[in-house]
C-alpha cells in the first residue's frame, strides 16, 4: 500500500474526501497484516499484565478505526456499486479476522489470568468490565468448541456478516428504485408547497435555479419516492386514495420480490443464527442476546411488553375508531384500508390541534434548531458547540464538522453532522454512529468523534432547510447518543462512550433528549420563522404539546407488535416449519392492532434493524431505554423545570453518572447514582397520557 492512500491514515480525521473504491483492496490487505503482528505480540503478552496485553490490541483497534470504519460508514452516506464491491471483496478477510481475534486462546488465558490475579481488586471498575466482557465475548465467538464446530461456527459468521449487508443493500435498492410520477396538478392539490418543491425536485434533471427547468414546484410534474422525507407526507396529504395505495402496497412490500428478494435471506439468517445458538450451547438467539443486555432474560421483555399492551390496546381501538368517524363524515364510505389512516388521522389532528406540520416547519430551519439544540447542552452540561466547517474532509458538501468545549475551554470531542436526505446512495432513517473513540494511553490522547446522520428534508433554492417537528424530534435523539459518545470521561476505548454500554440501555441519553422538544423556553428559542423573525405563537406550543399525545397508544403497539415479532422469530420460530415469519408479523398484529396488516404485507423484508442491524432479539430495547429516559426526565420535572439552577445541577449529574460513564459500569449501577434509586414506568405512561398519574 503506497503512503498516500487515504486509509492509511493513523491520525487526525479520516479523508473522507478523498477515499475511493480502489484504496480499499490495498489498505485492508495491509492493515489485516500489520494487525496480525499487533496480535502476535499481545498473544504472547506476560500473563497477568494489563499493559502488556492491552496496548496492541489498542493498535488494533486504531487500524480499523482509520481503514475499515470509514469504508461501512461511507456505504451507508455515499453508496455505489463500486465501493459495494470493494466492501465485499474483503469482508470475508475482516470476519475472519474478527473472529480470529475473539477465538484466540492465548488472549482468552491472557485476560482469565487478569480476571484471576491477585490485582483483580486493584483494577478500576472499568478495566473489570473489559476484561469479563472480553472473556464472555470469546466464549460467545466459539472459544470452546472443538475443532470442527469452530470451523462450522466461522462459516456461519461469515455468511451472516454477508447476508446482512446483503439485505441492507436490497432494502437501499428496492427503497431507490421505486417511484411514483404525477402529472396532473388536482392530484398534488392537498400536498404541502415544501412537498411539491422537493417532488419537483426530484424529477430527472430538474432544477429550479435554471430558467429551463423541466419541473417546478408550481406546474409539476413531481415524483414520489419510498425515503421518508418524500414518503409520510405523501401518504398523510395526498387526497387521492388510489394514489396513496399504490405507494403504501409499494413500500410494505420493498424488497420482497425479483432480484432483491430479501424472502430467502431473512428464513436462512434465522436458520444461521439459531444454529449459531446451538453451537454455544444456548436454547435460543434471544437466550444469546440478552446474555449481553440489561434485561435479566425474556420473560422480563415480554412482561414490559403485556404492561404496555395492556395500557394501550384499548385506548388504541379508540383512536381507530376516532378516525373512522370523520372519514366516515366526510365521504368516506365503509372501513378504512391501511394507505387512508395516516390521510385520515393528520386531517383529525389539524381538526383537533388546528395546525399541521407544514404550519409549523417555517418556525424550524435547520441552523435555528441547531443554535437552539446547542443551547441547550451548554445550559445542561456546561458545554459550547462551534462550528469548524474546513477543518475537516467531509463525503459530501451538506456535511458539516463541529467542534465541542467543556467549561474549560479545552477542547473535549468533535462531531459530523450530515442532515439531508440522499435516496439515491444514502440509506433511509437516522444514526449516530462512533467515527473516533475516546482513549488516553501514555502515548496520546484521542478525543471521540462521532458520526450525527438525519435524512432531513434539504434546502431547495433560496429555501433553508426547513424540518417537520418530528424531524426536530429526531435531531435532539441523535445528538443524545452523540452525547454519550462524546462526554464520555472514561480512558479506556473499550467502555468509554457507548463502547460496552449494554444494548438496550444505550437508547436513554438518545430518548431523553427528545422530551426537551417540549420544554417551553428551549423550543420557543429555536422556534423563529424563516422569513418573518417571529417566534412561534404561545398557541401553536400548547397545541404541540397537546398534540404529543395524539395516537400514542396506536405508536406504543406499533412499538409493542415489531418488538413481540422479533422476539418470537428469535425463540420460538422454526425457519424449516409450516409457518412462514409473515404468518407470525401477522398472528402478532392481530393481537396488537385494531387494524390488522395486508395479506401481502412484506413489512420484514425491509426490516433492517433485526436483520443488517444489531437490533435482533433486541428490538424491544427502544422502548426499554424509553422507560429509562422518561424516568430520568422526571428527575428534571421533579427538581423544578423553570428553576434554572437545579435544572443546571441535575443536569450535570446526568452528565457525570450517565454521559461520562459509559460502558464502565453496569447501566442500573450508574442510573441509581443518578436518580437514586431503579426506574419505573410511570413517567412514560403519564408522558404518553395513558395514565392519570402527576410526578
Amino acid at each position: 500500500m503506497t503512503t498516500d492512500n487515504p486509509l492509511s491514515c493513523r491520525t487526525g480525521l479520516p479523508a473522507f474526501d478523498a477515499i475511493k473504491p480502489e484504496h480499499v483492496e490495498p489498505a485492508i490487505t495491509a492493515i489485516l497484516q500489520e494487525a496480525e503482528t499487533h496480535l502476535a505480540q499481545a498473544e504472547a503478552a506476560p500473563l497477568a499484565e494489563w499493559d502488556a496485553l492491552m496496548s496492541p490490541l489498542g493498535k488494533i483497534d486504531v487500524l480499523f478505526e482509520y481503514s475499515w470504519s470509514p469504508i461501512s460508514h461511507l456505504l451507508g452516506v455515499a453508496n455505489s456499486d463500486e465501493l459495494r464491491e470493494a466492501h465485499e471483496n474483503m469482508l470475508p478477510a475482516v470476519v475472519q479476522f474478527s473472529l480470529k481475534t475473539k477465538q484466540s486462546k492465548p488472549l482468552y488465558d491472557r485476560f482469565c489470568a487478569l480476571r484471576d490475579s491477585e490485582n483483580w481488586s486493584e483494577l478500576s471498575n472499568a478495566q473489570q468490565r473489559i476484561i469479563t466482557q472480553a472473556i464472555l465475548s470469546a466464549e460467545q465467538a466459539g472459544i470452546a468448541l472443538d475443532d470442527d464446530a469452530r470451523e462450522r461456527f466461522n462459516e456461519i459468521a461469515q455468511t451472516l456478516s454477508q447476508r446482512g449487508s446483503d439485505f441492507s443493500n436490497n432494502v437501499l435498492d428496492a427503497t431507490k428504485a421505486w417511484h411514483l410520477d404525477i402529472t396532473s396538478s388536482k392530484d398534488v392539490s392537498g400536498l404541502p408547497e415544501s412537498f411539491r418543491r422537493m417532488a419537483a425536485a426530484a424529477w430527472p434533471d430538474a432544477d429550479e435555479n435554471k430558467d429551463d427547468a423541466t419541473a417546478t414546484a408550481e406546474t409539476g410534474p413531481w415524483r414520489v419516492k419510498l425515503d421518508a422525507p418524500s414518503f409520510g407526507p405523501f401518504m398523510e396529504h395526498c387526497g387521492n386514495r388510489e394514489l396513496r395505495e399504490q405507494a403504501y402496497r409499494a413500500y410494505v412490500t420493498r424488497a420482497s420480490d425479483g432480484e432483491i428478494d430479501n424472502r430467502p435471506l431473512i428464513n436462512e439468517i434465522l436458520r444461521l443464527r439459531r444454529e449459531k445458538c446451538a453451537l454455544l450451547g444456548y436454547d435460543d438467539f434471544a437466550a444469546l442476546s440478552l446474555s449481553r443486555k440489561m434485561a435479566a432474560d425474556v420473560g422480563a421483555v415480554r412482561k414490559m411488553f403485556d404492561d404496555l399492551l395492556a395500557a394501550s390496546l384499548k385506548s388504541g381501538k379508540v383512536e381507530l375508531d376516532e378516525i373512522t368517524k370523520l372519514a366516515n363524515e366526510s365521504g368516506h364510505d365503509g372501513k378504512l384500508a391501511h394507505w387512508d389512516v395516516g390521510f385520515w388521522a393528520e386531517r383529525l389532528r389539524e381538526q383537533r390541534y388546528a395546525f399541521t406540520d407544514e404550519e409549523l416547519r417555517p418556525y424550524f430551519s435547520l441552523q435555528r434548531v441547531m443554535d437552539g439544540l446547542f443551547s441547550l447542552c451548554h445550559r445542561l452540561f456546561g458545554i459550547s458547540v462551534r462550528a469548524a466547517d474546513g477543518k475537516a474532509p467531509v463525503w459530501h458538501q451538506d456535511v458539516r464538522y463541529f467542534e465541542i468545549f467543556n467549561e474549560r475551554d479545552q477542547q473535549i470531542a468533535g462531531f459530523y453532522l450530515d442532515p439531508y436526505s440522499r435516496p439515491e446512495n444514502k440509506r433511509g432513517g437516522a444514526w449516530m454512529d462512533d467515527c473516533i473513540g475516546r482513549s488516553v494511553t501514555a502515548d496520546e490522547t484521542r478525543l471521540p468523534v462521532a458520526h450525527l446522520v438525519c435524512n432531513g428534508t434539504p434546502p431547495i433554492g433560496d429555501t433553508p432547510s426547513l424540518m417537520t417537528f418530528r424531524e426536530v424530534e429526531t435531531l435532539f435523539h441523535e445528538f443524545g447518543h452523540g452525547l454519550q459518545h462524546m462526554l464520555t470521561t472514561v480512558d479506556f476505548r473499550d467502555v468509554s462512550g457507548i463502547s460496552g454500554v449494554e444494548w438496550d440501555a444505550v437508547e436513554l441519553p438518545s430518548q431523553f433528549m427528545e422530551n426537551w422538544c417540549y420544554h417551553r423556553p428551549t423550543l420557543l428559542g429555536m422556534a423563529i420563522h424563516h422569513e418573518t423573525g417571529e417566534v412561534l405563537p404561545d398557541e401553536l406550543f400548547e397545541k404541540i404539546c397537546k398534540a404529543r399525545t395524539y395516537r400514542a397508544a396506536s405508536g406504543m403497539l406499533r412499538q409493542v407488535q415489531f418488538g413481540l415479532t422479533d422476539m418470537e422469530l428469535h425463540t420460538t420460530f422454526d425457519p424449516d416449519g409450516t409457518e412462514s415469519v409473515f404468518d407470525v408479523h401477522q398472528r402478532i398484529a392481530e393481537k396488537t392492532s385494531p387494524l390488522p396488516p395486508l395479506a401481502e404485507n412484506r413489512f420484514l423484508c425491509a426490516f433492517s434493524h433485526i436483520f443488517a442491524g444489531g437490533y435482533a432479539a433486541g428490538y424491544y430495547s427502544y422502548k426499554w431505554a424509553e422507560v429509562l429516559s422518561a424516568d430520568a426526565f422526571s428527575a428534571f420535572e421533579e427538581a423544578g423545570l423553570d428553576d434554572q439552577a437545579a435544572v443546571a445541577a441535575t443536569g450535570r449529574r446526568f452528565r457525570d453518572t450517565v454521559l461520562s460513564e459509559g460502558g464502565s459500569r453496569h447501566p442500573m449501577d450508574i442510573y441509581r447514582d443518578f436518580r437514586g434509586r431503579e426506574p419505573n414506568t410511570d413517567a412514560l405512561l403519564r408522558h404518553c397520557g395513558l395514565t392519570g398519574a402527576t410526578p
